[in-house]
């Protein structure tokens, strides 16, 4: 099976390295031609275009940072969709909208390919080990067939449902997260001004009821100094407006969503979109006259659990398949 792969960002990179490194034949896209020549000198080869890369590979791996990348990338003349054929696999790896990818799949699925919806969860550290984890929203026969390509990748595998659940999943998830993010800067501030040792604070909460996968990685390299979770302000702003619009759209009276759609729209105003996104502890930081660090934190998050084979992930009591 020959897999092309569009995208070779923070996330994608990973990705794609995963099944790289695992002996898969790889060919690879990207406008950053000094992306595609790193992979090309690890053994991967080059295509011309997507619509090269779709003609040439069983299986097609997009992964881009926005709804509109993704449809051009797909779309366009040279697209993808140009030089997909029966039985060809499209597979959306981006976060994106759920109405979108379900537009791009029923191309995909008119053409006789098979669409999946299958973004990741858990952290580019965990994306370079093949241990994060993945949603896929898909028919079953789908998954069946990406399922081995998904557990090289991933470590935890779910199958959402139908096309667009996964989607659906990982905004929600991403939602979650930011709302972690902004509460941990809280906290960090309000136990600084308190005149508590770092450390300290960052071991007690990791210990309580408090703690949370994003205070034990992303309050790391804010203590450390570097903010670096190779994550910026505009994907976050992106990910949770895309929350805060399916809230809307189902008119569900939200409160604390709209507020951290402020508080990034802020942040980004003062720092910039390319701003690391655990810099969102700068407003506060700047409010207060105080620059928050700790003793011995890493500048970038590492995987310290071995590498494995991946596995589905069994729910129990689900009715909706």
């Amino acid at each position: 099976m020959k897999i092309g792969f569009i995208g070779l960002g923070n996330v994608g990179a990973k990705l794609s390295g995963s099944l790289l490194r695992n002996g898969h034949q790889l060919m690879v896209r990207d406008l950053n031609e000094q992306l595609v020549a790193e992979f090309v000198a690890r053994g991967a080869t080059a295509a011309e275009s997507p619509k090269a890369l779709a003609e040439a590979c069983d299986v097609v791996i997009t992964c881009l940072p926005s709804p509109i990348a993704c449809s051009d990338v797909m779309e366009s003349e040279d697209g993808v969709i140009a030089g997909l054929s029966e039985g060809k696999v499209w597979m959306e790896m981006s976060t994106t909208d759920q109405a979108e990818v379900q537009r791009i799949g029923q191309l995909v699925s008119e053409i006789g390919a098979m669409p999946v919806d299958c973004p990741v969860s858990g952290g580019c550290h965990r994306a370079d080990t093949g241990n994060i984890s993945i949603f896929a929203g898909c028919e079953r026969a789908a998954f069946e067939t990406v399922l081995p390509l998904l557990t090289t990748m991933g470590r935890r595998v779910i199958h959402t449902g139908p096309l667009g659940s996964a989607s659906t999943l990982k905004v929600i998830t991403n939602y979650l997260a930011t709302a972690n993010l902004v509460s941990c800067a809280e906290a960090l501030v309000v136990a600084h001004k308190m005149g508590m040792d770092m450390n300290v604070s960052y071991e007690a909460i990791k210990a309580s009821s408090g703690t949370s996968f994003v205070h034990e990685t992303e309050s790391q390299v804010i203590l450390n100094g570097s903010r670096d979770i190779s994550f910026t302000m505009d994907l976050v702003l992106k990910d949770i407006s895309l929350f805060d619009q399916l809230a809307q759209q189902h008119n569900v009276p939200l409160e604390l969503s709209p507020l951290l759609v402020q508080i990034f729209k802020d942040g980004i105003e003062k720092y910039g979109p390319r701003e690391l996104s655990p810099n969102i502890i700068r407003r506060l930081e700047d409010a207060c006259g105080v620059v928050i660090k700790g003793n011995g934190f890493p500048a970038q998050m590492t995987d310290d659990e071995p590498e494995e084979p991946g596995a589905e992930v069994v729910v129990a009591g689900r009715a909706d398949l």
